[in-house]
């Protein structure tokens, strides 16, 4: 999935090829290339630390006259930056002493020295006025907590940028964060939230540092397949224009979205499967894969049984495009986790639904409520009659 604008940023590109350098699904020759690719980026930019990582867990091999060269440009870049702080400090003005700390703070990235970027960009904030700029510095350790998915300074940094924009700020840099707040949401499995943040950026999208537009579109479809009804899936995924324009570029997200709403479940399922690969070989997805496949089972299986009393196990199996023992042991599953709202008669062959009814369910909870309050009550008359 290639985007035609906006340049992605290299330090989130290395990550995607260090996640599926080390995924056992990648095949052998594909890692061979990506190892290479991998060894010159960090070469290029002198990134010592990853380079002793990589080759501690035995990714890359050790080239000691690299490493040594790699540090001899380090210092020697440090030491002119230092200068350039040192001069503008003595000779510029407060402008000039900020870009030059901030020239240091993005030395510190492209190097990939974490620990030593959040100190110097607490230095260079602690010399920026405007808010923008501030904005800017968040935005920079955003992309580093994505890096290496360090999910707390993300969420310390959205929170920052947040208090920020009370202050003031443009809509351009607040449509920004709503996506990136979305990708954290979606990483941490809270997709409800993913959805809306990715669809009210849909047709302001300017966050091509983190993704490809076309990657953007594959994740807002993904998040809001299994987070949306009918009615707002129409609405603002099947038939939004933005969508529209991308979606035939991704193989199978067409034909998943709109098979699904169509309730085509058989074609559905074709090209669940079609999908299930891209999701695997996604960092951010990666690690939910499993829930996520129940989820939009869930969803299928939910929305085939509600058009239904009652349906033979033998019919849906057949809409499916699937065996019967598959649907039987399938929707066992989710019955048994409460995923699902029916019955297998299994003597006759026949599901039959049991929508819970919310009105009812709601007077069973106060009952039951009302009765432990009663109790509670009666054990406390009896303590105080003591």
């Amino acid at each position: 999935m290639e985007g035609q604008e906006g340049v992605q940023q290299p330090q989130i590109v290395l990550a995607n090829k260090l996640f599926h350098l080390r995924h056992p699904d990648v095949q052998d020759i594909e890692k061979v290339r990506l190892k290479e690719e991998v060894f010159t980026h960090v070469k290029d930019n002198d990134m010592v630390t990853l380079y002793e990582a990589l080759v501690a867990d035995s990714i890359l091999p050790l080239d000691q006259s690299v490493l040594d060269s790699m540090r001899a440009k380090i210092d020697e870049e440090l030491k002119k930056l230092d200068e350039k702080i040192a001069d503008a400090e003595e000779n510029l003005g407060e402008s000039e002493v900020r870009e030059a700390h901030l020239a240091k703070s993005l030395f510190f990235i492209r190097i990939g020295d974490k620990e030593k970027t959040l100190e110097q960009f607490k230095l260079t904030e602690s010399k920026t006025v405007a808010v923008g700029q501030k904005m800017d510095l968040v935005f920079h350790t955003l992309q580093l907590g994505f890096f290496d998915m360090d999910f707390d300074l993300i969420s310390k940094s959205i929170d920052k940028a947040k208090n920020l924009f009370e202050e003031g700020g443009d809509w351009e840099r607040k449509n920004r964060l709503k996506v990136y707040e979305g990708l954290y949401c979606m990483s941490t499995r809270n997709f409800k939230k993913a959805a809306n943040l990715f669809l009210d950026s849909i047709s302001t999208f300017t966050t091509y540092e983190l993704f490809p537009y076309d990657t953007f579109i594959f994740y807002t479809v993904l998040t809001s397949i299994i987070s949306l009804d009918r009615v707002s899936m129409k609405q603002k995924v099947v038939d939004a224009p933005e969508i529209l324009t991308v979606i035939g570029k991704i193989p199978y997200l067409s034909e998943f979205l709109n098979s699904l709403y169509d309730c085509q479940y058989k074609s559905f399922f074709s090209a669940f499967a079609g999908l299930t690969e891209q999701i695997k070989l996604d960092r951010y997805l990666h690690p939910h894969f499993r829930y996520y496949m129940r989820e939009v089972r869930t969803v299928v299986y939910s929305q085939f049984l509600e058009s239904y009393k009652s349906v033979t196990i033998e019919a849906m199996a057949r809409a499916f495009g699937v065996t019967v023992d598959f649907i039987d042991l399938e929707l066992s599953r989710f019955i048994a986790a409460g995923k699902l709202h029916c019955k297998i008669d299994k003597v006759v062959g026949v599901l039959e639904s049991n929508r819970p009814d919310s009105k009812n369910a709601l007077y069973q909870a106060t009952i039951k409520q009302g009765d432990f309050l009663l109790n509670r009550i009666q054990k406390l008359s009896r303590v105080i009659d003591l």
